[in-house]
């Protein structure tokens, strides 16, 4: 039988200030005036900044570049700059499941976001997760692979698919449910309910599923995560 671990809420919105260009795009990360504390056991991971993008002799991100507090029944969150988030408690191994829903209240543009299983080592140089993300501007969902501070292997690059909610036309708002099942020897992704895609492990390119779950959200992102778990 699965069970919860844990159900959380996540709401993130966007100050308009220019930070400094962290993203692949080169585009300003904004700037976030956050309280330098998360809530009780949970952890952050910054994405690696890109030398390119940034000033030399800018300091690396911090916890005062986002908002991430209680809120109601879940959490608020705001980037700033791109990052994961995760709770110590919600570890997974074997056949498990993990999901939220997510909901933006406005268009996020190409920005993406979503959840991640199998991390280790995730506040050093040799972190590893798996995740998937969603980018709702066009209806797309992307599959990678983190594998230490390199860019991540792209299992399956950013493609529409009818299972992601579009932006809505009036308002920009979206809402999405994502699931990654491990079974025994493949990783089902599943989008509103769809299989958008299902790996072999074999497949993964190294990547493990026994880990650290929790939620990635790119730069410049505000989303509502709702019905967080993990269910072992």
């Amino acid at each position: 039988m699965l069970k919860s671990t844990t159900q959380v809420a996540l709401i993130a919105m966007i100050a308009a200030t220019p930070l400094c260009a962290q993203g692949g795009r080169g585009e300003a990360t904004d700037k976030v005036t956050g309280s330098g504390q998360l809530p009780a056991g949970w952890m952050v991971r910054f994405d690696p900044v890109n030398p390119r993008f940034v000033k030399p002799g800018t300091p690396p991100p911090s916890l005062t570049d986002i908002s991430f507090v209680t809120m109601g029944t879940g959490y608020h969150i705001t980037s700033g700059p791109a990052a994961i988030y995760y709770n110590s408690k919600d570890m997974a191994k074997g056949v498990y499941g993990v999901s939220a829903t997510f909901h933006q209240a406005k268009s996020m543009q190409h920005e993406a976001y979503g959840i991640f299983v199998g991390g280790m080592n995730l506040q050093d140089s040799t972190q590893n997760y798996l995740y998937l993300v969603i980018r709702p501007m066009d209806g797309s969902f992307a599959i990678e692979h983190r594998s230490s501070n390199a860019a991540p292997t792209k299992l399956v690059s950013m493609a529409p698919d009818a299972a992601v909610s579009k932006d809505s036309p009036t308002d920009g708002s979206a809402t999405n449910t994502l699931l990654i099942h491990v079974a025994k020897d493949t990783v089902h992704f599943i989008v509103n309910g769809k299989l958008v895609r299902a790996i072999a492990k074999a497949d993964l390119g190294g990547a493990m599923t026994d880990g650290q779950a929790g939620v990635r959200v790119n730069h410049n992102i505000s989303v509502h995560v709702d019905g967080w778990s993990v269910k072992q």
